[in-house]
This record gives structure tokens, C-alpha cells and sequence, in this order.
């Protein structure tokens, strides 16, 4: 019914909107410009992390009400506040909120849900209607599935009402009678005035029908920054909006190309267009389809997105012409639907010169009988009127329901697909990364740039699907753990409840006793602790009289679960592989979930980077570190009977053992790659702050390549000596990928190394280092490299160091045999290396190709 990309991306700009100060919302208590912004349950109200002030909800319920006031009994990390999410009023029976306003004004209405556990009530039995005056905004709403299917933990639905004549408006809330026990729930309701944004819209397929959006209520489905970036609330006009990247929604490999506005062209607003209506910065980037005019004239630029059927929508198409200046230069046709909405677009003809913005609004009824519940936005060239360019343009796009003939805008619940209903449990990270949670993020939000995208990662990459305190799964929504800290035992010690594991597990690796487990660390003994993350703590043990091991322990509040247990121990065991930890084997007696490794004496890459007493690593073994963990991850993508994609490739994730070998753990989130028949794998987004790939964020959809990306993290951090994410850092360097790339492209990487490589890296090999990580980052993954292409430009940044470092590439060049920019392999290149997985004889055979003098 829903595509996950929709659900998830429709819900995130409504929920980023909320995370900003808001120009329009000013005093709420005391009603100023009749703005009203309410912590519902709460007593007193407060202010949440961004500075926005709630109030108290309880003077504006009337006295017919019949709520309860309830506390969440878990905080998820991904929400942005306390407030409002933490409190909620429940309503057990039909009740409403009544608010005086200013007659004939439109409203903001924005509505906010945290579907957690509260007291004694279950989220998942709640199903419950909103209507706002006449206007059913919400039937048989379960926020618990909508949470279930975008992997998100809280919600946020927005509404523009149309003007109240009484001066009063009324949000009723009421349970579903279809549910037994249902009952009605909200954190946070927010009505501020805006300004009347709609007019008339010509219905496509009608030449003579109108459809009068100002004598209608919407509510915003969609709002793109085409060819840009995101743009945070802040930003905007001062509408409080938030405005995405365009690319999720793009139909097939046509993505066409995307650029901006000259310093030197000045982007003025015509009469009759309020500044309010988009800002300058949606203006001021835009997308064609590419300067070949034949290819353009094949294909059309294409955009797909999943709505509810059976209502009238109205699509906003925002232009601004940034190159050319003459009528008839770039002239196409718009498309709804596969019904010509506007024929002969001509950007300049409308708006008569170049930068000066125009916007035209389209509706459109989209029914059963037509995709169901899509909608598609189509330009093509008008290759009729013989333009000078055969192309098309787009600068930003807005799409807004409207309510039918019954005020109705509710539309139904998702259906989650198979691989969205996966009890799965998100990485969790350890106390020294605590402040990577909400309240740094709000301070990322405010970043420029690609920092705005990390922020949304970060927001939405933690949700979770948990089991309820009896230890069995819920049907649609799960808010508690995956431990099952219940579970029973037998006198003799051993779970009841695990031998769907055990028999899983058997024959795959060594099954400890928890006797053996606890004799090898002296009953865990603290002293013996040598890490914490998110299954939870790692001791150094010993077994089998004398055997060095890692002993990893699950902590029983931990949000990493059996699934992640079960995964570790199928994946490892039946890999093996020089730069992969070996799995020992585990233990689940007495309701532990304990796996034993090989003790790496060297721990992970990150205590030898940053923030660490241990003396500085020397860029050469940086960088065989860095090759050792890149032939592992090669293994993993193409040497294993299946691709294995690592899902959660970090720092923290690269241990190194006496002989500084370094090697990938960590497989508790992997997953097997798509097969020949696949193009990605469809799941659940998870991963780590800062490393997660913003392709498979936006699509929910996994290929090896999103290691790739988190892999070119793991090289600037290296390089760099910092985290991936630092707050207390200048806006622009908070992110280390970002401020990096900035870097890289504007040819200044030497200055932001880490300074104990300063002066230690000769130019050519830092070059090649730095492309190499660049081209990991690329927003697209198709554009980026495999490993093995990885592999071999780093094993070439290394051969580059150690001969410049003895003079060999320099004689060579004086005797005309070796001509270093003809060497050097393009990272587009397919390379042989790509089928090399050994380590011994790959290394000597790029030596022998690369420097054939040998060393």
C-alpha cells in the first residue's frame, strides 16, 4: 500500500519542522498572535532542547473530558526533547481541545505522537480519530504502525486548516469502537496563524475545471528542495517549513544533473510572489536532465511518490531560470500522471528574465483505477517547438492533500512488508559516545550543508523494534528491549527459552558453559573489563588453561538483541579469514548471551587515533591498517559464498591484534547481500552516528556499497586523527565527512591531518589517500568504488609513501621507466584486485605491477 521510502520520508521533513524555533510560535501561554503550543500530560509545560517554550495542555481540554495524564516509561534516543514526547495525555473516551483564534485565518495544526509504553496502556491497541472542526484529519490512527513501518520512534502530522469563521477551533479526539480497550493518545498539539499559500489550481485532464485549494483543508505530504540540499526550518521564509532533497523520489538511473545559482546572479521575487512562498535557497539550485540532446529526447526526467488514493491532490512546481535568458532556449512539457498538465513550459517566457522566481500549482485526482496510490511528476522536452536546448527544469516541488467532499484527509495505516517486521535491535553505542544524542543533534540540525543530512541520519537510524515485557513480540509495535530479562530457567541453570538458539547454533561453534564463562573471568570480575558497547561489556578471559579470549556479555537492558546474538554467531562462524575476528564460540545459560572471540591485544583502531594515551601510530601503519581492514571487508563482499554486507563498518569495529594485523568484528547488524537477480537489499536503516551511508538512509535499501561510504569515514578519520562527529566544533566542521570533502575539494586535506602526520605523508601519496576516500563518499553508490578498487588504491598510496620516502619514483622518472601519473590507477577503473582476497600473494603481485623494482 505504502512504499517504506514514502512513509519514511513524508513523516521526516513533517518531523524535522518541529525541531527548529519557530518564527510563528511566540508566547502560547499567552495566547500572542493566538499561537498555541502544547506539551500535552504535562502539568507545567518547559522548554525543549531547541528553546521552543510548551505550556500546559490542561486549560484547553473541556470539562466533558475523560483523560489520564501517563509519563513514557522509555526514552528513545532518537527523540529530539523531553518535551513534549516524554508526557501524554490519554483519552479514554471522546474529548476535545478548544482554542480561541483569529477569525478568517488559516492554521498551521500539527499534531505529535511518541508511541511508548504508559502505565498500564499498550500502543499498540490504540486506534483513535482527530477532527478538527469539520475536517477528519485522522481514522482509526495507530501511531504504533506507522512507527512500526518507517522504523521511527515518534510522529508528526501537519495540517493547514481553513479559515475558522467562529474564531474558535476544536480538536476532538476519539477512540476507535472497531478495537476493544482502544484508546486515544498525543505528546504535543501545535495551531499558529500562517498566511492563505493556496489559489485556484487548474485539474489536470480537465480543461475547464477548477479546483479552489482556499476553500479547502490540506495536509503536506511532500515539500523537496529540488537539486539541493535540505533546508531546515530555519531557513525557510518564515513558514516554519522544511524542505528535502529531491533524490529518494527520482524514478530509475535518469537522475539527470543538478546545479546552482552564480555568485554573481542575484535572485529577485516578481510582484505578485510573496517571498513566504519558498525560500531564496529553493530558488537558487535547481535539476535538468543533462546537456545530450539526444539522450534527453528519449527519456523523462521523473519523479514517484506514494500517496493515499482517492483524493485530489495539488502539485506546486517551483521554477527559476539560473543560466539561460532568452523565450524559447529551454522549453518542455509537465506531466501528472501520464496527462500533459502544462504543454510548452517555458521558464523565461513566464518570468520574463533570468533569476526572477515563478511558481504554477496543477491538481490532479489520483484514484484506484491509476497506480493505486501513486503519483507521478514527469518533464520531457517540447520538441515541437524546436527549443535551443532540448531540456527541462525544476528548481522545487510541493505536493498537498486535499480534503474530499466529506472533510475527510484521513487516509489509511501502512502495511509494513516482511523485512520492516523483522525483530531486529539497533546498535547502541557506548557511554563515551553519549553526546551524540538528541540534544547534539539539534545542534547538528543548524549545520550547513551535508551536516544537515548526517543529523537526519542520526535522528532516524536509531528506531527500534522491541519486545514487550512478557517477552512475546508484539503484533505491530515494539517499544521494550529484545532481552527478554524474564526468561525462565531450569534448576540445572539453563534457559527454557533459548533452544530455538541452540539448535540453530549447533554444529557452528563451540558452546561454552556458563561455568567455563565464569571461571575464565573470574566471575566477572570488573578489573577484567576491557570495553563496553552496545551489546554490553568485553572481558579479557581465559579457557582451555591458558588461552587468551574476549568475552563479550549482553547487559540485559541492552537495545541489541537475540537477533544480533543469533547473527553473530552464524555469520562468524562460518567465515574465516586473516582480517576477520574469529568467533570462538557462546554461551546462553541462566538467560546470558555471552560470545567468546580471540583476544585482540591491540583493542580497536580508535584507541590509537584520538582522545588516547597510547603513543601516535606513524602514517605507514595507518595505512597497512587501513589495507588489512579493506581486505576484509573485500572478503566479506566478494569472497564469501554469498555478499555479506558488514552494515555497521567503524572505528570502533577494527580491532588489532599483537602484530597490529587489523581485523573486522562486529557482525551483529549484517546482513546477506542481494542476489544476482537484486539490485539491494530492502531493511531497516542502522548503523553508527556519522558512518551511515545517506543513500541507504533515503531508500532503505542496503548494497555493499553503504560499506563503502562508512569505510571512507573510517579513512579521513584515520587520516584526520578525529571522530566523526564533534559538536563542539564550528558548525561547517562538526561533521567529519563533510568538512573533509570540503576540504579535499578545495586541494586543502594537508591542513586538517592529524598533526602528528604533519610534514610525515609526501604529497602524491596523501593525494591519493584523499581521492580514495572522496570517491567513498559519493552521494551515490553507484559512483562509488567496490572494495577491491578501495584496496588497490590504497595498497598504491602505500607503494607511492615508501618510494618517494627512498627516492625510487624519482630516479625512475629521471630514466624515463616510471611515469607516475600514468600509473596511477583510476578508482572508476575495474581492477583485478577486486577478485584478489589473499593476502600474501595480492600484496606481491601489486608490488611486482606497481613498483617493478620491488622494495
Amino acid at each position: 500500500m505504502y512504499s517504506n521510502t514514502h512513509i519514511l520520508f513524508s513523516l521526516i521533513f513533517l518531523s524535522f519542522t518541529l525541531n527548529i524555533v519557530r518564527v510563528l510560535g511566540k508566547d502560547s501561554e499567552s495566547g500572542g498572535s493566538n499561537s498555541y503550543i502544547l506539551s500535552c500530560g504535562s502539568s507545567s509545560g518547559g522548554t525543549d532542547d531547541d528553546g521552543l517554550k510548551w505550556v500546559s495542555d490542561s486549560n484547553f481540554l473541556t470539562s466533558n473530558n475523560n483523560s489520564l495524564i501517563a509519563t513514557a516509561q522509555y526514552q528513545d534516543p532518537s527523540l529530539p526533547s523531553r518535551i513534549p514526547y516524554m508526557s501524554a495525555r490519554i483519552f479514554s473516551s471522546e474529548s476535545t481541545y478548544k482554542f480561541p483564534v483569529s477569525p478568517k485565518k488559516r492554521l498551521w495544526v500539527r499534531l505529535h505522537f511518541y508511541p511508548s509504553s504508559y502505565s498500564n496502556f499498550d500502543p499498540t491497541n490504540s486506534y483513535f480519530s482527530v477532527i478538527a472542526n469539520e475536517f477528519t484529519l485522522l481514522n482509526n490512527f495507530s501511531a504504533s504502525i506507522i512507527a512500526k513501518a518507517t522504523t521511527q520512534a515518534y510522529i508528526v502530522r501537519e495540517f493547514s486548516i481553513l479559515p475558522v469563521q467562529s474564531g474558535s477551533l476544536s480538536i476532538t479526539f476519539k477512540p476507535s469502537t472497531q478495537h476493544s480497550g482502544s484508546f486515544a493518545f498525543v505528546n504535543g498539539v501545535e495551531v499558529i496563524p500562517m498566511p492563505d499559500i493556496f489559489k485556484a489550481a487548474h485539474l489536470v485532464g480537465f480543461s475547464d475545471q477548477i479546483v479552489d485549494v482556499r476553500n479547502s483543508s490540506v495536509q503536506t505530504m511532500f515539500r523537496l528542495n529540488v537539486g539541493g540540499q535540505h533546508i531546515p526550518a530555519s531557513n525557510d521564509s518564515g513558514l516554519t517549513r522544511t524542505w528535502y532533497d529531491d533524490s529518494p523520489y527520482l524514478f530509475g538511473a535518469a537522475f539527470g544533473v543538478t546545479y546552482e545559482a552564480s555568485k554573481n546572479l542575484t535572485i529577485q521575487y516578481p510582484p505578485g510572489v510573496q517571498e513566504y512562498i519558498a525560500p531564496l535557497n529553493v530558488y537558487s539550485t535547481a535539476r535538468s536532465m543533462g546537456p545530450t540532446p539526444k539522450i534527453n529526447q528519449n527519456y523523462n526526467l521523473t519523479w514517484v511518490f506514494q500517496v493515499d488514493a482517492n483524493f485530489t491532490y495539488v502539485v506546486r512546481f517551483h521554477f527559476c531560470e539560473l543560466q539561460l535568458t532568452k523565450i524559447n532556449q529551454r522549453v518542455f512539457d509537465i506531466f501528472l500522471n501520464n496527462q500533459t498538465a502544462q504543454k510548452s513550459a517555458d521558464v523565461i517566457g513566464w518570468a520574463g528574465s533570468r533569476g526572477v522566481p515563478v511558481y504554477k500549482d496543477f491538481a490532479t485526482y489520483v484514484s484506484d483505477g491509476y497506480g493505486g496510490d501513486e503519483l507521478w511528476v514527469a518533464l520531457h522536452p517540447s520538441v515541437s517547438m524546436k527549443p535551443e536546448y532540448y531540456d527541462a527544469i525544476l528548481n522545487g516541488l510541493e505536493i498537498f492533500k486535499l480534503n474530499d467532499t466529506s472533510g475527510n484527509l484521513a487516509g489509511l495505516n501502512p502495511t509494513p512488508s516482511d523485512m520492516l517486521l523483522e525483530a531486529e535491535a539497533v546498535n547502541k553505542f557506548s557511554p563515551s559516545e553519549s553526546y551524540r544524542r538528541g540534544r547534539v543533534i539539534g545542534s547538528v540540525v543548524l549545520g550547513v550543508g551535508g551536516a544537515s543530512i548526517i543529523v537526519a541520519i542520526c535522528i532516524f537510524l536509531y528506531q527500534n523494534n522491541k519486545g514487550n515485557a512478557d517477552g512475546k513480540e508484539s503484533r505491530l509495535g515494539n517499544w521494550l528491549p529484545l532481552y527478554n530479562s524474564s526468561t525462565n530457567t531450569t534448576k540445572s541453570g539453563k534457559s527454557t527459552t533459548s533452544s530455538q538458539l541452540s539448535n540453530l547454533a549447533a554444529g557452528l561453534c563451540r558452546h561454552f558453559s556458563l561455568e567455563e564463562i565464569k571461571n575464565g573471568t573470574n566471575n566477572f570480575d570488573e578489573s577484567q573489563v576491557i570495553g563496553v558497547g552496545g551489546f554490553g561489556k568485553v572481558f579479557k578471559g581465559i579457557i582451555d588453561g591458558g588461552t587468551k579470549v574476549a568475552i563479550k556479555r549482553s547487559n540485559p537492558s541492552s537495545e541489541q538483541g537475540v537477533n544480533e546474538f543469533q547473527t553473530e554467531i552464524e555469520m562468524l562462524s562460518k567465515l574465516r579469514h586473516k582480517h576477520l575476528v574469529s568467533l570462538i564460540g557462546f554461551c546462553e545459560e541462566g538467560g546470558e548471551m555471552i560470545l567468546v572471540y580471540d583476544y585482540m591485544d591491540k583493542g580497536t583502531l580508535r584507541e590509537h587515533l584520538y582522545k588516547t594515551d597510547e603513543p601516535p601510530l606513524p602514517w605507514k601503519q595507518r595505512l597497512e591498517i587501513c589495507i588489512g581492514a579493506a581486505r576484509g571487508l573485500h572478503y566479506l563482499h566478494t569472497g564469501a559464498r554469498y555478499t555479506i554486507i558488514h552494515r555497521d563498518v567503524k572505528t570502533t569495529n577494527i580491532l588489532l591484534d599483537e602484530n597490529w594485523v587489523a581485523k573486522v568484528s562486529d557482525f551483529g547488524l549484517s546482513k546477506t547481500g542481494p542476489t544476482l537477480n537484486q539490485t539491494h537489499v530492502s531493511t531497516l536503516v542502522k548503523g553508527s552516528f556519522g558512518y551511515l551511508d545517506p543513500e541507504y538512509f533515503r531508500r532503505q535499501q542496503l548494497t555493499e556499497k553503504s560499506d563503502v561510504y562508512s569505510f571512507g569515514v573510517v579513512l579521513f578519520e584515520v587520516l584526520c586523527g578525529r571522530p566523526p562527529l564533534n559538536p563542539s566544533l564550528p558548525k561547517e566542521q562538526i561533521s567529519l565527512a563533510d568538512w573533509a570533502l570540503d576540504c579535499q575539494k578545495n586541494g586543502i586535506l594537508e591542513e586538517i591531518i592529524d598533526p602528528h602526520l604533519k610534514g610525515k605523508i609526501n604529497s602524491e601519496c596523501l593525494k591519493k589517500f584523499g581521492e580514495t576516500a572522496e570517491k567513498c563518499l559519493l552521494d551515490h553508490g553507484l559512483d562509488r568504488p567496490s572494495m577491491g578498487d578501495v584496496l588497490w588504491n590504497l595498497e598504491f598510496a602505500l607503494q607511492l609513501h615508501e618510494a618517494l620516502g627512498a627516492g625510487v619514483i624519482e630516479e625512475e622518472k629521471e630514466n624515463n621507466t616510471y611515469a607516475m601519473h600514468n600509473a596511477t590507477i583510476s578508482i572508476e577503473e575495474e581492477s583485478i584486485a577486486s577478485e584478489e582476497t589473499d593476502d600474501s600473494n595480492g600484496r606481491e603481485a601489486f608490488s611486482q605491477i606497481m613498483n617493478p623494482r620491488g622494495r
